[in-house]
């Protein structure tokens, strides 16, 4: 099968070297709008299986003709390209998945619905770790109870050796962590869809040694649709974001400076965004390419089985992978959009149209082939 991947940043490598892994994948086009510089990891001989190509997404007939003859499409690149990227998927009779994080984009997406199924295609928007695995697990776990009540989802990248002040390194991308911190995060409160303000509700989360205690705090984006696809089923659902302990105190005063506003103002006669000029600032003392990452995952559901109080919870503590050089972030990432392409091409995947991770993806198959890769969730 031959399977194309967009975008050659950290998750579009990874998505690419964990698909090589399949000997019954014949061939990955790996595709970027600059000259694909290839990382150490996939630098390898793969024996004409690894091809790159330079393509513009916003050229629509590039696109098609890069489309064309591919199995499965698999998008890394920022989200606000997936919209067209899907259409163009679907019209190509390819199937189509990305790493997602915008909810108007999925339910743009979604749109798409019966013209997937009219050619026999799936799409899977938000197919990362969050969105993406949280969603499959939290479902999961609403599933096994005959009544859940609550879900608690705690997610964070993180490095294993944390630096003052801010106790992070950059393992995704620094603009989308700030979006982040600057986005409205939705729940469910009184099982109603609601907004409440990022870097809010602090609250510490236990794992075990070596990484402790942690902060979580709420910000926007992490699990997408799935709030309204609980809508007045669920009374409390919530997404939460994981630090070491003091970060929100320095970022949240950052935030409300204005340091973080995309709107400009005038600086010595020039026109500047505060966030641009605190990216240029802090990109370089945050950037570690060698530097260790691990993702810590918490998902917590609490409900009743027949009568009586019940709790599901699932674990996961991922660590940077020293052989290759692949950090926690892209195993956890780059690995499941991965996943979730071979198993939409060899049937794994049975619902044609649009579907997001949580109503698509089975559980135990997707769950195994995590724990093939040494990423092992926990039942606790």
């Amino acid at each position: 099968m031959k399977l194309l991947v967009l975008g050659a940043g950290l998750q579009g490598c990874a998505c690419a070297y964990d698909l090589l892994q399949n000997p019954a994948v014949g061939q990955v086009t790996l595709a970027d709008v600059r000259p694909v510089k290839l990382p150490k990891f996939l630098a390898g001989d793969w024996k004409g299986r690894l091809r790159t190509i330079q393509l513009d997404v916003t050229d629509a007939p590039a696109v098609r003709a890069a489309f064309e003859g591919q199995a499965a499409v698999m998008s890394a690149i920022p989200y606000y390209y997936n919209g067209p990227m899907a259409k163009a998927a679907v019209e190509c009779g390819c199937h189509f998945s990305d790493l997602g994080g915008n909810t108007d984009i999925v339910l743009e997406q979604k749109k798409l619905h019966q013209q997937a199924l009219a050619n026999g295609v799936s799409v899977i928007p938000d197919c990362g770790l969050a969105p993406g695995m949280v969603n499959i697990l939290a479902a999961e776990g609403i599933r096994r109870l005959d009544r859940a009540d609550k879900v608690k989802i705690f997610v964070g990248g993180l490095p294993q050796a944390p630096e003052p002040p801010l106790n992070y390194q950059i393992v995704y991308s620094l603009e989308g962590a700030l979006d982040y911190y600057t986005t409205p995060s939705w729940v469910l409160r009184g099982g109603k869809p609601v907004q409440v303000d990022a870097l809010s509700e602090v609250e510490p989360v236990e794992f075990p040694s070596p990484v402790g205690t942690l902060e979580a705090f709420h910000t926007g984006g992490g699990i997408s649709t799935l709030p309204f696809a609980y809508d007045g089923k669920i009374d409390t659902m919530e997404y939460k974001t994981l630090r070491y302990p003091g970060h929100v105190a320095i970022m949240r005063p950052i935030r409300e400076l204005g340091l973080l506003a995309n709107e400009p103002i005038e600086v010595k006669g020039n026109k500047v965004a505060p966030r641009d000029l605190f990216i240029a600032a802090v990109h370089p003392k945050l950037h570690k390419p060698e530097g260790r990452d691990l993702v810590a995952l918490q998902v917590q559901v609490t409900g009743k089985t027949g009568a009586n109080p019940s709790r599901i919870t699932f674990r996961l503590i991922d660590y940077y992978d020293a052989l290759h050089g692949i950090s926690a972030m892209m195993r956890t990432t780059g690995y499941s959009l991965s996943i979730t392409g071979q198993m939409q091409v060899d049937g794994r995947v049975k619902a044609k149209g649009v579907h997001t991770p949580d109503e698509a993806m089975p559980f135990g198959e997707y769950v195994s082939e995590l724990a093939r890769r040494g990423i092992r969730i926990e039942e606790l």
